[in-house]
This record gives C-alpha cells, sequence and structure tokens, in this order.
C-alpha cells in the first residue's frame, strides 16, 4: 500500500511539471482531463472555471458528460460543484439521492466528487468526477485529486496569465508598429533627446531634412552633431524643458550642415516617465516653402496693383499727350513759324513720340506676366494648398470638409492658382473663430469645372459682395490686410475667361466659387 501511494505520488510530481509547461490553456485542460483517465481511471470528469463578470461557473473541458449537462451554468453554492467553489473546500457525495440541490450530471448518478481548483489563494473554478455507482469514491481519492486539482489550478492560472501577456505584448507590439507608421508618414520632423541631449529616435522627416540617417543620429550628442544649434539658441530652450518640464515653441532660421538655411518652426515638449522629466520631444518643422509661396504672392499682390496703377497712369498722361501732338501739327501746317519757333515745334513732336513711345511700353507691361501653363489637375493644386496651410489649419482648430470629385486636366499656370486658393482659404481662416469649418468641392459639369470654398465665419453683406474685389478695399476688423488679394484672384481668373463671385454659404458663412471652362 505504501508503495502504491509512493508510486502515485510519484505521478502527480511528474504530472505537476508536465502540466506546468503548457501554457495554451485548451491543450492544457485537456491534458487534465487526459491525466484523470490515465491515472485515476475515471469514467468522467468536468473541469468548470468561473466568471468573474457573472459569478457563475461554466465548463472549460469535459468527457462522458451529455451536451446538457454541459451547457448548463452553475451559480455559487447551487449542488455540489457550486458548493466546492463557494466554500473553497473538497466535497464528497456518497450517496446523492438525499442531496436536494443536486444538479443533474451523468445518467443513473449515485456518488458525486468535486474539489475547488484554488489560485493564489482564489477559488478560479471546480474539477467533479461522478460514478453510478454508491460509495464509488474514497477520502484518499477525494485527497488525491485535490493534489492533483492543486496542480491544475496552478498552471491554468498561469495559462491565463501567460495569455494576458501575450495579448498585451502583441498590443503593445501593434501600438509600437502604429506610432512608428505614424511617425514615418507624416511630413513634420520629429525627434527625441535623453536628459544629456543624446538623440534617442529620428523620424523619416528628420532623415530628409539633415541627410542624416537614424542609425547614424541615434545614440550621437545632438549638440556633437548639429554644433550650430548652441548658436541658434535651442540648446538653452532644450534645457530650460528639461529643467522646467514646460513646453516651449520658437521660429527659427537654421543653418544645415551642408549650408543652406532653412526658416522652420520647433515645438519642445518635455517627455515624462509617470512625473518624471526623463527626456525632451522635438517637432521640426519647415517653412521655408511656405514662406516663400506666401513672399511670392504678397509681391504679385503689390505688383499687381504698381501694374494697374501703372496703366491708370499711362491712360492719363496720353491725353494730353495726343492734345498736345495735334496741335503740334497744326502749327506746323498752318504758318510756316520763324527758324527758331520751327526748332521748338520739331522738339516738341520729337518728346512728344518718345513720351508715347514710353507710355505704350508700360501699358504693354502692366497688361502681360510671365504665364507658365501646363496640363495641371486642380484637385492636387488644391491638396498641396492644404499641405502648406496645414499648421494654419491645427492652430485654428479649423475641420476641412473634401468633396473633391475627378477632374480633367486643365491647361493653366498652377502657381497663379495656387496664390488664389492659398488667398481664399487664408481668408476663410482668418474670417473664423476656431472650430470652424471649410468645405472644399469641386466638379466638372457642362465642360466647365466649378470649384467652392465655403467657410462658416459670419458672412458678408450684399452690399459688400462685389466691393471685395476693388483693389485695395478690406473688411477686416484688425486692418492688416492690403485689400489685394480677392481683386488679384479675380484679375487671374479673369484672364483664363473664368469667374470668381461669392455668395452666403447655406450653412452661415461665405462660399467663394471658380468657374472655369475646359
Amino acid at each position: 500500500m505504501f508503495h502504491q501511494n509512493q508510486l502515485l505520488f510519484r505521478a502527480l510530481l511528474d504530472i505537476g511539471k508536465e502540466l506546468a509547461a503548457i501554457t495554451d490553456i485548451d491543450p492544457l485542460l485537456q491534458r487534465i482531463l487526459q491525466v484523470s483517465q490515465e491515472v485515476f481511471t475515471f469514467d468522467n470528469a468536468i473541469i468548470r472555471l468561473l466568471n468573474p463578470a457573472t459569478n457563475n461557473l461554466e465548463t472549460a473541458a469535459s468527457y462522458g458528460y451529455s451536451e446538457d449537462a454541459i451547457s448548463r451554468p452553475i451559480g455559487l453554492g447551487q449542488g455540489v460543484m457550486g458548493k466546492a467553489a463557494k466554500f473553497g473546500r473538497p466535497y464528497l457525495i456518497n450517496n446523492i439521492a438525499p442531496e436536494d440541490d443536486y444538479i443533474p450530471g451523468i445518467e443513473s448518478a449515485r456518488s458525486e466528487m468535486a474539489v475547488p481548483l484554488i489560485a493564489r489563494d482564489k477559488v478560479i473554478g471546480v474539477f467533479n468526477v461522478e460514478s453510478c455507482q454508491p460509495e464509488a469514491f474514497t477520502a484518499q481519492d477525494c485527497d488525491t485529486l485535490a493534489i492533483l486539482a492543486g496542480q491544475a489550478a496552478v498552471a491554468i492560472d498561469n495559462a491565463r496569465l501567460y495569455h494576458d501577456l501575450c495579448q498585451v505584448s502583441r498590443e503593445k507590439e501593434q501600438l509600437n508598429h502604429l506610432n512608428q507608421q505614424i511617425l514615418a508618414s507624416i511630413s513634420i520632423g520629429v525627434y527625441t533627446v535623453d536628459r544629456q541631449l543624446r538623440i534617442t529616435s529620428w523620424n523619416k522627416s528628420m532623415e530628409r531634412m539633415s541627410s542624416i540617417c537614424a542609425a547614424e543620429a541615434v545614440d550621437q550628442s545632438l549638440l556633437n552633431l548639429f554644433p550650430t544649434l548652441e548658436q541658434e539658441g535651442i540648446a538653452g530652450r532644450l534645457c530650460e524643458v528639461l529643467e522646467r518640464g514646460r513646453p516651449q515653441r520658437l521660429r527659427i532660421l537654421h543653418r544645415g550642415l551642408v549650408g543652406q538655411n532653412r526658416l522652420q518652426k520647433r515645438f519642445l515638449a518635455p517627455l515624462k516617465e509617470e512625473d518624471e522629466t526623463v527626456g525632451a520631444v522635438v517637432v521640426v518643422e519647415d517653412i521655408t516653402e511656405f514662406e516663400q509661396l506666401l513672399a511670392q504672392t504678397i509681391q504679385s499682390e503689390k505688383l499687381a496693383e504698381v501694374g494697374r496703377m501703372s496703366a491708370g497712369i499711362a491712360h492719363e498722361i496720353n491725353n494730353p499727350l495726343a492734345v498736345i501732338s495735334y496741335a503740334c501739327q497744326i502749327l506746323q501746317e498752318t504758318e510756316p513759324p520763324a527758324e527758331q519757333g520751327r526748332e521748338l515745334l520739331e522738339r516738341i513732336a520729337l518728346e512728344v513720340e518718345r513720351l508715347s513711345h514710353l507710355t505704350s511700353e508700360l501699358l504693354t507691361y502692366s497688361g502681360r506676366q510671365e504665364d507658365r501653363r501646363a496640363p495641371t489637375d486642380l484637385n492636387q493644386t488644391l491638396e498641396d494648398v492644404l499641405t502648406l496651410l496645414t499648421y494654419e489649419i491645427k492652430k485654428h482648430q479649423i475641420d476641412i470638409i473634401k468633396n473633391l470629385d475627378e477632374l480633367p486636366l486643365s491647361h493653366v499656370d498652377a502657381n497663379k492658382f495656387k496664390q488664389i486658393f492659398l488667398n481664399l482659404i487664408l481668408n476663410a481662416i482668418q474670417a473664423m473663430d476656431p472650430h470652424g469649418k471649410i468645405s472644399l468641392s469641386t466638379c466638372y459639369k457642362d465642360d466647365h469645372l466649378l470649384i467652392s470654398i465655403a467657410d462658416t465665419g459670419p458672412g458678408i453683406p450684399d452690399h459688400l459682395k462685389e466691393q471685395i474685389f476693388e483693389p485695395f478695399f478690406t473688411n477686416r476688423k484688425d486692418s492688416t490686410g492690403t485689400g489685394l488679394g480677392l481683386y488679384l484672384c479675380r484679375k487671374i481668373i479673369t484672364s483664363y475667361q473664368g469667374s470668381l463671385t461669392v455668395a452666403d454659404n447655406p450653412e452661415g458663412g461665405t462660399c467663394f466659387t471658380l468657374r472655369l471652362s475646359v
């Protein structure tokens, strides 16, 4: 007898080691049932695990039980299994006939044994067997099954923990992959440094801006890699962020490693772990092209107005010149003047002709600008302008609603239409309070392109709807506008035999519509 017990306990030790090595919950449960058949020669067995959400024991694995018995949930305290789970101790019933709360299991059951599955001092389920024979199980059977149940409970709990850990690991891996994708896809440079200003991450846009790959940048001293940051004041500002834990914004003219000057906006934010600042995040936005385009737009507005005024002055000069020329011809033809008078009249005629030639050239120049027309996708031109205005849109928290139909290519100067879209969208942004909405729509209808830019701002009074296209007229409250933007936009579109009109937006605000024949 002693020898048999020794063999049994040795078998249980081996089983415990085997169960501890299985990390997948389903194969583990099946192996526990297999052991109950091989070692204990039970005709049936069922493992029910506690569902914390419902406080019910639900079948996790079984053999020898009907589908009806398997699918029935058991509450804590119900039947033998419910009691074993509720009170955390084994139950051995030699005759279930007197038991009022017996829950049907196998057919013609006469005796039942249930032991709790306990892991980390908590009941996680029940291991139960039944028999058609009365007094089929002994107290020793109950003790031995309790040992197996203890090993099984620990293995099940470890398998669950391993599953949860794998799930968390997968989620973190997916989140990390998503973060890497975002950092790699955005057009804004992002990098991080530790408290010693050593680079800890470097995204694709930073590689493009600096011509330094991430492998060369990471683990390098930021100031050794970019010594100009000391002179530009960024190093000192970074140290302030690391010490005070408060973000800072700055705008600088940055000199790159190859000597080029780039206008940049930089946002410096503390990188925190719990409440401690362990480094800094640096966001770099290159606004060189945006500033250049904006400067070109302003310069174009100025030149356009100078041209318009020059044309007006030239017309005014031509009128008196024509009178002087006509009078000079009459004087030369009516009475032959004295020699001195004849020379003066000839001199007047020559100067009038020279002035007429100059005003003619001025009129020709003021009415002509360099025009580089090429097949252009105006949807893409609109997208390019939105990209340039990304900072302004985010700064004012503007929602951009796009409804862009497929358009045929237009034979236009793309830069001029960029100026138009830039001016109209900037006007819309500046007209609205934060959280406004700009709706952009394009369509092709009846051989015409229709492009609409609508905002949810205060709108434009009816009596000003045409006046806003006049030069130097501005309706801005801060009086910062030059009043040339809309005038220039309409002038450009008119040169393409198109039109630019303004109307009320049905959602409130203003809607500008550009109509262009193709």
